[in-house]
């Protein structure tokens, strides 16, 4: 039996707002943060991307630490007793992506915590799986949550796609939008944080967690076709371990960064999982004001449903938040408020 974990608190810096409330209230009014960078498209003209607006024009670690601290530094102002008593959980790029931001995970990690101004705590760690990262991190909290050696962990998601090396990547693969190419993703940046904790009544609560891996990933050799088998194997799990079926689900928020593939592939895993009768399953996604901001997206999709519950405009309770990665790796985690 895994041991049931509450989101306590959450932090966000994204390209539509600097800290939680307002980047939530922009998402929902369906902002985005869209602009032209300095960066060349296809065509010769800018490319459109979605930067944070920082204040100073850092870059490279010192950028992801800025804008990591910042949403873990929101999210321990509303728990600052978890200050000094709290494990981090960094979620990162995959090593081998092109043009990732960070070049060293540790000096990014001692970065973050003199911007915080907290010691790494000795159970602290770095999760590089890209999109999906909190989910394999939150399987990570509920272990140190369980075993009593903390009572808390932060998770928190920091990526970016601007960077020249992934810009010239991504150009050359043809997976970003512009204007001779529709089936693409804006490149994007952010930072998200979700503080873990104990359950307790009334909590936003962790009910189920699914991880699996896709044949038929947006890269595989084989060129095998898309049936959604690794999606719907995480979604299975997740609702195996919450003990409902999919037609008792609310509504769902998913990483659809904008190619057609990721509709795909979450199209297929409700299909064939959605039996019997059901109301309507609403599906969110951050990308639609954010574009693809990697390994920040976990954190940053907890942290919207959270919101939404907490505020009471949440499109049903309980939700499966999914994440996917270009390499096949999939989960899926079903959130509720916990009444009892």
């Amino acid at each position: 039996m895994s041991t049931a974990i509450d989101i306590a608190s959450i932090g966000m810096v994204t390209a539509v707002g600097l800290d939680a409330p307002s980047a939530c209230a922009a998402m929902r009014a369906r902002l985005d943060g869209f602009q032209e960078t300095r960066f060349v498209g296809s065509g010769g003209g800018w490319l459109v991307g979605a930067p944070v607006p920082l204040p100073r024009n850092w870059i490279g670690e010192k950028r992801m630490a800025h804008l990591a601290a910042g949403a873990i530094c929101e999210a321990f102002a509303s728990v600052p007793q978890a200050r000094g008593k709290t494990a981090l959980i960094l979620c990162l790029a995959e090593q081998d992506r092109p043009g990732r931001p960070v070049q060293d995970n540790s000096v990014l990690l001692r970065l973050i915590a003199e911007i915080v101004e907290v010691e790494p705590h000795t159970r602290s760690r770095i999760v590089a799986h890209g999109r999906p990262s909190a989910h394999v991190a939150l399987e990570y909290a509920r272990k140190l949550i369980g075993a009593g050696e903390v009572p808390y962990v932060m998770i928190a998601g920091v990526d970016s796609y601007l960077t020249l090396p992934a810009i010239a990547h991504y150009l050359n693969q043809r997976r970003l939008l512009t204007p001779d190419n529709p089936n693409g993703f804006v490149p994007g940046e952010a930072a998200a944080a979700v503080l873990c904790t104990q359950s307790k009544r009334g909590g936003f609560r962790l009910f189920g967690l699914g991880l699996s891996r896709e044949a038929a990933s947006i890269y595989n050799a084989e060129d095998l076709p898309l049936r959604g088998d690794g999606m719907t194997a995480a979604y299975s799990a997740a609702f195996g371990e919450t003990g409902i079926e999919m037609n008792r689900l609310g509504y769902r928020i998913a990483d659809l960064i904008g190619e057609q593939y990721w509709f795909k592939q979450s199209a297929l895993a409700s299909l064939r999982l959605l039996r019997g009768r059901h109301d309507f399953q609403d599906i969110w996604s951050p990308g639609e004001s954010l574009g693809n901001v990697g390994a920040a997206v976990g954190p940053l999709m907890i942290g919207m449903a959270w919101t939404a519950a907490q505020k009471g405009y949440a499109a049903g309770n309980p939700v499966l938040v999914e994440a996917s990665n270009d390499a096949g790796a999939c989960g899926a985690a079903v959130l509720a408020v916990r009444d009892a």
